[in-house]
C-alpha cells in the first residue's frame, strides 16, 4: 500500500490526553497520581440522574431518538434558556453526543472550507484542531492580561479578511475568564454587522465565583454550545447540544442524522432529571468546593513563586505563567509526572505560540488531593 493519511489525519494531538494517559499509568505502576491536568469532576453524576438512568434501562427500549434528540429533553433544555430571558423554542434545540459534536456539526453546517474563524489564543485545543480538520482557517486573537484574556470588538475589527467566525467561551478554557455582559452585547453585535457567525461555548455556565454569566442565546442570530459534562458532573454520558438560529437548525440535524444519528439514548433519558431542583443542590455543592479550591490555589500559587496566572472567574482552572522555571512546558510537566505523580497541562497545547512557557492547572478534585498535589509541588520546586 502506497496510501497515507490525509491533512484531516495529520490533526495534532490534545497533549491533556498523553499527559493523562502516563499519569494513569503512573497511577498503576506507583498508586500516587494525582491529575490536574484534566477538566473531569471527581464526583458522579447527580443522584436522581443515576436513578433516572437505571429506571431507563430497565423499563425503556432505549433504540434510537429522533435525530435532534427526544422532544421532551429539547423543550426542557429550551425552557432554561427561557428562564435565562433568551426566546428559544424546541426546534432550535439539536441533542449531541457531547458539545464536542455538536461543534462539528456547526462548522460543517456553517461554513465552507476556506473559511475564516477567529478565536482567542490561548484557547481550548479542539476548537483550532477541528476546524483545520474540517477546512477552514483559524484567525488567532492574541487575548491577555488586558483583555482579561477575553476577545473584543477592537481585535475583530483589525481582522483581514473579515472572518466567517467567531468562537468565544465564557468561562473560558484554560483561563476560567468571564467576558462582561457588555463585552459579550457588543461582540454580538459586531457579529450581526459583518455577517459574522457567532459561536459561544458555555458548557461551563453554572460555575462561577461571583462573576455573572450572560448567555449569548439572548441574540437570536448566535449558536450556543451547552453540556452536561461540568457542572452536572457528567462527561463520560457524553450528553451536550446546540441551540441554534433559525436557519441553521434544520441543516445541523440533518448532519447529525447522518453522522451519528443521534446522541446517546440512555443518556438522554437521564438528562431530563438532571434540570430539576433535587439535582441542582447536589451540584452546587460541588461547586462550593471548586470555589475552596480556588481559595487554595490563589493563597498557595503565590507562596511557591507563582505569580502570573488568569483571574479564575469561573470553570475550574488557573492558567500560570511559569517563564521563571521552563520555556519547554511539554517537557516540565512530564519531568514533573515522572518524579513527583502530579499531573498539569502542558501550555502548548492551548497555545501554540507562547504556551511553552505556560501550564494549566484543573482544580475540580478534592481539595485534600489539591493540597497534596501543592505540597509536592512545593518540594520539587525548592530541589
Amino acid at each position: 500500500m502506497t496510501r497515507s493519511p490525509s491533512r484531516r489525519g495529520g490533526t495534532p494531538p490534545f497533549h491533556v490526553m498523553e499527559v493523562a494517559r502516563v499519569a494513569t499509568e503512573r497511577q498503576h505502576s506507583h498508586a500516587d497520581a494525582i491529575l490536574l491536568c484534566v477538566g473531569q469532576p471527581a464526583t458522579p453524576a447527580p443522584t436522581v440522574v443515576r436513578q433516572a438512568a437505571a429506571r431507563a434501562v430497565r423499563d425503556e427500549v432505549l433504540g434510537y431518538t429522533v435525530s435532534a434528540g427526544r422532544e421532551d429533553l429539547r423543550e426542557l433544555i429550551a425552557a432554561h434558556y427561557r428562564s435565562l430571558g433568551a426566546e428559544i423554542s424546541a426546534e432550535q434545540i439539536v441533542v449531541s453526543t457531547g458539545s464536542s459534536a455538536a461543534f462539528s456539526l456547526v462548522i460543517l453546517a456553517a461554513f465552507e472550507a476556506g473559511d475564516v474563524v477567529a478565536m482567542a489564543r490561548p484557547g481550548y485545543p479542539a476548537y483550532r484542531n477541528t476546524l483545520l480538520s474540517l477546512g477552514c482557517q483559524v484567525a488567532d486573537l492574541e487575548v491577555g492580561e488586558s483583555t482579561r484574556y477575553q476577545p473584543t470588538v477592537e481585535m475583530l475589527d483589525a481582522l483581514v479578511p473579515r472572518p466567517a467566525g467567531l468562537v468565544i467561551a465564557s468561562p473560558a478554557n484554560p483561563t476560567g475568564t468571564i467576558i462582561d455582559p457588555e463585552e459579550l452585547a457588543a461582540l454580538a453585535r459586531w457579529c450581526r454587522e459583518h455577517d459574522c457567525l457567532l459561536v459561544s461555548d458555555e458548557i461551563y455556565h453554572g460555575i462561577s465565583y461571583g462573576r455573572p454569566c450572560v448567555t449569548a442565546a439572548l441574540d437570536d442570530q448566535a449558536v450556543v454550545l451547552g453540556s452536561l459534562s461540568k457542572y452536572h458532573s457528567m462527561t463520560g454520558w457524553r450528553l451536550g447540544w446546540a441551540v441554534l438560529p433559525q436557519w441553521l437548525a434544520r441543516p445541523v440535524e440533518l448532519l447529525q442524522g447522518n453522522l451519528a444519528i443521534c446522541a446517546p439514548a440512555v443518556s438522554q433519558a437521564a438528562a431530563l432529571a438532571a434540570f430539576g431542583p433535587e439535582a441542582a443542590r447536589e451540584l452546587d455543592a460541588h461547586v462550593e468546593r471548586y470555589a475552596r479550591n480556588r481559595e487554595l490555589l490563589l493563597r498557595r500559587l503565590p507562596e511557591l513563586g507563582i505569580t502570573g496566572f488568569a483571574p479564575p472567574d469561573g470553570a475550574f482552572y488557573v492558567w500560570c505563567d511559569v517563564t521563571h522555571l521552563t520555556d519547554d512546558s511539554r517537557s516540565w510537566c512530564a519531568r514533573l509526572l515522572a518524579e513527583t505523580g502530579v499531573a498539569l497541562a502542558p501550555g502548548i497545547d492551548f497555545d501554540p505560540v507562547e504556551g511553552d512557557t505556560k501550564v494549566r492547572l484543573s482544580f475540580c478534585g478534592e481539595t485534600a488531593e489539591l493540597a497534596t498535589a501543592l505540597d509536592r509541588l512545593e518540594e520539587y520546586l525548592q530541589h
